[in-house]
């Protein structure tokens, strides 16, 4: 049984049964069919549906944010926003699918030589709470337009989010004509996914999670030989260079670390400050820290929220004391909320060393970790000597110099003077123990296609 329990109350909302095995075995029927029809489909056709899912997630905006806040504790104006992303990333694929994967002709001794993309069929698709809806459009929406069928097996404690997002693509599918079982939901404990990726229906899978989980996922699609994409874990850094706009830096750095409670593989995690302007920053970014307004998720005022679960908040507060245990100096923030709901402050750590929890680990929650660093060259030094390898930021007064640092860090993305954040025109995605594979961009819709050669020879 799946629960629904408000994070900031810590009460049980409302308890929902698991999918049997004979309903999941008609989704599963069901989806298959759906796939091999749309297939069919042209590109511009499928493209144009996704503009009718991204008019039903407007139209349903308010609704949908209220059930993010309200299984995992998500600010309502960041709620709102992340319904609004789902939905530019419908639009954007609807513009740029068929150009995308347009055929590709390539000169050869051939009278025709193509690269032409097809559809691979059904995937998996294992989500997380963090961004209960963002984090499966983003998937669904380049895998939809693709030709591909989609199962979403969505994190335990969401399951209104997983059938509302089911409920609104169909509602949307149908209104355009589609066959409205291209997507389906399964309400499915974690152990089934083994069996799910085995299934002969199902051609890949993909996975945003943890490492851990993602390298157990990795072996059971390895086994069968089907494609996975993952994206993990992160502990991203985020540069500060002596010439750096300080007062820019640090009102990012807020941002950067604190959205959605700093529960996102992509924050900012390890801040590598240069010394001489290490007392500046960090009295600039504490100073944001200690402004940020903790309250209920509900009111639009509210800028942090309860943590998703009680265990959580009890193992991010353990990195932060066993990281002042070592030596971290406590700047502001530091402690649990007593009281109802999951609640943990703001919190910055100075003179965190790379050996210290708050930076060796990834650190899931609202804790910033300020280490001080020489120069350039031991800043990414340290950034790169980590199992993690997502996104990365660096602030300079050096557009051009920070270019070229950003080719020597290692990362699946780099944000110079930006925040890092995903784009649905651009490819997201990281190395090393962040995983493998790219969503969004042209990058990410090719992922689950067949990217076939054809060669016609000479007429005769």
């Amino acid at each position: 049984m799946f629960s629904t329990i408000n994070p900031a109350t810590g009460q049980l909302i409302a308890q929902f049964d698991l999918h049997t095995p004979a309903q999941v075995e008609a989704k599963l029927v069901a989806v298959h069919q759906a796939q091999r029809q749309w297939a069919q489909v042209s590109t511009l056709e499928r493209a144009k549906a996704l503009r009718f899912i991204a008019q039903e997630l407007r139209s349903q905006s308010k609704e949908l944010a209220a059930l993010i806040t309200l299984e995992m504790g998500k600010p309502i104006v960041e709620a709102e926003a992340e319904i609004e992303k789902c939905a530019w990333t419908c639009d954007y694929y609807a513009e740029f699918a068929p150009v995308h994967l347009a055929d590709e002709t390539i000169a050869s001794s051939a009278s025709l030589s193509q690269v032409v993309f097809n559809p691979l069929g059904v995937v998996l698709a294992v989500m997380p709470w963090n961004y209960p809806f963002w984090q499966v459009l983003r998937f669904a929406a380049p895998a939809i337009a693709a030709g591909n069928g989609a199962v979403l097996k969505h994190a335990n404690n969401v399951p209104q989010c997983a059938m509302a997002i089911e409920r609104v693509i169909h509602q949307a599918l149908e209104k355009a004509g589609a066959p409205k079982d291209i997507f389906v939901s399964l309400l499915v404990a974690s152990s089934s996914v083994k069996a799910l990726i085995e299934d002969p229906r199902i051609c890949a899978v993909t996975l945003t999670g943890s490492t851990p989980v993602g390298k157990l996922v990795a072996s059971q699609a390895g086994a069968v030989l089907k494609k996975q994409v993952l994206e993990l874990g992160g502990s991203d850094p985020f540069i500060v260079l002596a010439d750096a706009d300080i007062a820019a830096a640090a009102k990012a750095a807020v941002k950067a670390r604190f959205s959605n409670t700093g529960q996102s593989c992509i924050s900012s995690k390890r801040f590598l400050v240069i010394d001489s302007v290490a007392e500046q920053f960090v009295e600039a970014f504490a100073a944001g820290a200690r402004a940020l307004k903790m309250a209920e998720p509900t009111l639009r005022d509210t800028q942090i929220g309860p943590m998703a679960r009680g265990n959580l908040r009890d193992e991010l507060h353990s990195q932060v004391e066993r990281s002042l245990a070592a030596g971290a100096r406590l700047v502001c923030g530091g402690n649990a909320i007593a009281g109802p709901g999951y609640y943990y402050e703001a919190t910055v750590l100075d003179h965190v060393q790379p050996h210290m929890a708050a930076a060796a680990e990834e650190t899931f929650g609202p804790v910033a970790a300020v280490l001080r660093v020489k120069s350039a060259e031991e800043a990414i030094a340290i950034a790169n000597d980590t199992e993690f390898g997502l996104a990365a930021a660096i602030w300079t007064g050096d557009a051009a110099g920070g270019a070229a640092y950003a080719r020597q860090l290692e990362a699946g993305a780099v944000f110079v003077n930006g925040m890092v954040a995903s784009d649905p025109r651009l490819p997201f995605g990281g190395i090393k123990q962040s995983g493998y594979g790219r969503e969004l961009g042209s990058y990410g819709i090719r992922e689950f296609t067949n990217i076939k050669t054809v060669w016609v020879g000479p007429a005769r």
